[in-house]
């Protein structure tokens, strides 16, 4: 069943949303590969993150029932993988000389960037479902 007609709100925030998914993953992408992906975690946004926007992007172009569900699945999916990866940021950061040092936030892990996919994550889910 056909339900975009016109360009409503919900498509819009779902075509930011994915744009953003993909923004975020060449950037963990970069920093993952720097660091050698020393742990198996650093592949969750690195697939995860592309996969989610293209099915966010496909949402975008054709509203499918199957789409909507994969969609929601894969926002659940990254939001629990932001939700981890802020932890392992955080204990990153904490494991460096110093410790959560001013000097260590700057240049450790930066432990914000997974909370920004736990947010937009959410930010899709509110247009999935509202």
């Amino acid at each position: 069943m056909e339900r975009w007609i016109g360009w409503p709100i919900e498509r819009y925030l779902i075509l930011f949303t994915s744009i953003a998914f993909l923004l975020i993953a060449v950037q963990a992408t970069l920093y993952h590969y720097r660091q050698n992906f020393r742990h198996w975690a650093m592949w969750g946004p690195t697939i995860g993150l592309p996969v989610a926007a293209l099915v966010g992007f496909l949402l975008t172009w054709r509203d499918l029932s199957i789409l909507r569900w994969l969609f929601l699945i894969l926002l659940v999916v990254e939001l629990f993988s932001g939700l981890s990866g802020f932890y392992y940021h955080g204990r990153g950061v904490s494991q460096r000389v110093g410790g959560w040092d001013i000097n260590n936030v700057m240049v450790g892990p930066p432990f914000i960037l997974p909370l920004m996919v736990s947010g937009l994550s959410i930010f899709g889910l509110l247009a999935l479902l509202l």
